[in-house]
C-alpha cells in the first residue's frame, strides 16, 4: 500500500508525529504536502483536498491521510471529488469502525482540536487500529454484506452526482490549481507514481507553467 501524507498550513507542526505514528504501519509513506522544511505558497485544505483526490484518481497513492485544524474543512473539501471516501477520524475506535464498515481510501484528522497531552500517542492507536483488521471487513460480522452492498451503492451515486477530475481540474480558479500542483513534493509524487492519464498530463502541465 502507497499512503501519502497532505499536511496543509493550519497543521504543519503536526506533520513530524503523523509521520513518526506511521513509523510500524507496513506501507510506503510519502510526505507529499506541507512540513517543516517546505517553502512556497501555504496550502490550505482547499488546496489539500484536491490533491488527495488527484493522487487516488491517478492511482499515485491507494490511501491519504489528511487533516486540519478541526479535521472538518479537509474531509469536506476532499469529497468535492469522484471516488474519494474521507472519514474524520479523532480517536482509535473511530479508525477501526471506519475501515471496517466504510472500507473508505481517505481520512481527515483533527490536528488543532483537541490534541494536547499525548496527542502523538493518539495518533499511534489511531494509526494502529485503522489498519489493523483490513478494510471493508464490516462490523458487526452479521452485517457485512448489508454494508458491503452500501458500499457499493454510495459508490455509484458517487459516479453519478460528480464530473470527471479532468473536467473539474480545467475549470477550477487558475490560482487555486497553480499552488495545489505548483507545490514540489507533491508533483514529483505524481511524476514518479502516477499511471499515465489525461489527469496525470493535466497536473505536470500546470506544474511546469
Amino acid at each position: 500500500m502507497r499512503i501519502a501524507v497532505v499536511s496543509e498550513v493550519s497543521a504543519r507542526d503536526k506533520n513530524p508525529y503523523i509521520l513518526n505514528a506511521l513509523e510500524p504501519v507496513d506501507a510506503e509513506i510519502y510526505n507529499i504536502g506541507m512540513s517543516s522544511a517546505t517553502g512556497g505558497p501555504e496550502l490550505t485544505y482547499i488546496h489539500t483536498g484536491l490533491m488527495a483526490a488527484a493522487v487516488l484518481a491517478t492511482g499515485a497513492a491507494d490511501f491519504v491521510i489528511g487533516g486540519c485544524g478541526t479535521g472538518q474543512g479537509f474531509m469536506l473539501s476532499a469529497m468535492q471529488y469522484p471516488g474519494v471516501c474521507c472519514g474524520l477520524v479523532t480517536e482509535p475506535l473511530d479508525a477501526w469502525l471506519f475501515a471496517r464498515i466504510n472500507g473508505g481510501n481517505c481520512i481527515s484528522l483533527a490536528l488543532n482540536k483537541g490534541f494536547g497531552w499525548a496527542g502523538d500517542i493518539n495518533l499511534k492507536y489511531i494509526f494502529e487500529k485503522l489498519f489493523s483488521d483490513g478494510f471493508g471487513a464490516g462490523y458487526p460480522e452479521h452485517r457485512s454484506e448489508s454494508q458491503q452492498e452500501s458500499r457499493k451503492i454510495l459508490s455509484g451515486i458517487n459516479g453519478l452526482t460528480h464530473r470527471d477530475m479532468e473536467s473539474i481540474v480545467k475549470s477550477l480558479d487558475r490560482q487555486i490549481i497553480h499552488t495545489a500542483f505548483g507545490h514540489n513534493a507533491f508533483s514529483d509524487f505524481i511524476k514518479e507514481f502516477s499511471r499515465e492519464c489525461t489527469l496525470k498530463d493535466l497536473i505536470l502541465e500546470q506544474h511546469n507553467e
